[in-house]
């Protein structure tokens, strides 16, 4: 089986336990590793399940476990163990020392070195060092010959080894430092909001499961080319576009995927990235309708909840195109399929009905001997058609219900959208 992997990707074993809070989700869990492992850049070697019904407190499963793996391991090199939970530092010593120092990562030093492998931009750098630091930083007592023994590969990736060995206090330094960085980014960020608010910028953000197709559907939407990758967590950086529906403005925000269990402190590292889906107008969830949707949209909306969130969304289920019957897909919710641009005529008619007390489309009638007073007021709609009378111009528009008042005069009737 191991002899046709090519020795130079990293390979990765699984430890996937079963207990009583996962026993109804650890499959999804294995295939989620899988996937986790796979963009991560190294190759899946297999699997071993455990039951567990008493954690271990020395190495989380039995001994008996433990052992059996060492056989299945035997021979083999440079093969990794993920442990498909959270492990303690010791826990994590103590099943490396186990399986003859093999080296030893959990779930979350995998997400943590994808995180790594993907930010882009300078404020996503700055995050997921602050992640990693968090995290590593309280397991860093004993962890001297454990890092040691590292070396390069998946989980090494972000801060020096060496650094989190010998120097604690820099480690301090630095973590006061990053935080300090990013709160200037959330100050940013929150000037941003109240200018858009103050400006009548709608914003909608795309929120939910990682490789859903959210960044997909925003280059459908706005034109724009953001990286698409068949992997987890492929977009890591917030990216904002603006587009247009039936003349009205709105920008559209790209954040960074869920995931079932993801660890606390990468929420918190992320706060500042996720602000725009706490402050905008609408949200919507995008699901992948041919994967495990509800709980997509479940781990979606706890999350969000845990933040405080309370806008408006709209459930969207992509990836529809091979489905016949769209009926069984969740109540009220939107089907398309970002890739092959189906059913976006009808997300946008919904996105148009959220905000339907937000705009009036009307149709205004202005006199020729007016439009100088017209001309000092129209920077507060959008004009969608213009046809010119004998007695003055006839205008298809969109405004805002802030500034309806403005345009009363002229208005001469509704229009439906």
């Amino acid at each position: 089986m191991y002899e046709t992997i090519d020795t130079t990707i990293e390979k990765i074993y699984v430890i996937q336990p079963i207990t009583n809070e996962n026993a109804t989700k650890y499959k999804v869990l294995q295939e989620e590793a899988v996937a986790l492992i796979e963009s991560a850049g190294a190759l899946y070697a297999g699997t071993i399940y455990q039951n567990v019904r008493e954690v271990n407190a020395a190495t989380f499963i039995g001994a008996g476990k433990l052992q059996e793996l060492r056989e299945r391991l035997d021979g083999l090199d440079e093969i990794t163990v993920l442990f498909n939970g959270e492990l303690s530092p010791s826990q994590t010593l103590n099943i490396s020392a186990f399986l003859d120092d093999r080296k030893v990562i959990d779930r979350t030093t995998l997400i943590l070195d994808i995180f790594a492998k993907n930010a882009r931009s300078g404020e996503g750098k700055l995050q997921v060092e602050l992640a990693q630091l968090k995290y590593l930083y309280p397991r860093l007592k004993g962890k001297g010959a454990a890092l040691s023994r590292l070396g390069g590969g998946v989980g090494t990736r972000g801060p020096g080894e060496t650094k989190l060995e010998t120097d604690r206090r820099y480690i301090r330094g630095r973590l006061k430092y990053l935080e300090a960085r990013l709160k200037e980014t959330e100050k940013r960020r929150a000037l941003q909001t109240v200018r858009r608010k103050k400006n009548d910028v709608k914003t909608i953000a795309l929120v939910g499961y990682t490789n859903t197709g959210k960044s997909t559907l925003l280059n459908l939407l706005t034109g724009a080319d953001v990286y698409v990758k068949n992997e987890l967590f492929a977009t890591l950086d917030p990216t904002a576009r603006t587009f247009e529906i039936e003349g009205i403005h709105f920008l559209l925000v790209d954040t960074v995927g869920f995931l079932q269990d993801l660890p606390h402190n990468l929420i918190e590292a992320f706060k500042s990235t996720l602000e725009s889906a706490i402050n905008c107008d609408l949200a919507l969830i995008v699901c992948d309708a041919m994967g495990e949707y509800e709980m997509q949209a479940q781990t979606t909306l706890n999350t969000l909840k845990d933040m405080e969130f309370s806008s408006p969304y709209l459930l969207v289920m992509n990836k529809t195109e091979s489905i016949t019957d769209t009926s069984v897909l969740p109540y009220g919710s939107i089907a398309i399929s970002a890739k092959e641009k189906l059913g976006i005529d009808d997300l946008k008619r919904e996105i148009l009905r959220q905000f339907k007390n937000e705009f009036l489309f009307c149709r205004l009638h202005v006199p020729y001997a007016q439009l100088s007073d017209y001309a000092k007021k129209k920077k507060y709609l959008t004009e969608r058609t213009t046809t010119y009378e004998d007695d003055g111009q006839l205008l298809d528009v969109v405004i805002p219900a802030c500034h309806a008042e403005k345009f009363t005069e002229y208005i001469i009737e509704r229009i439906s959208i």
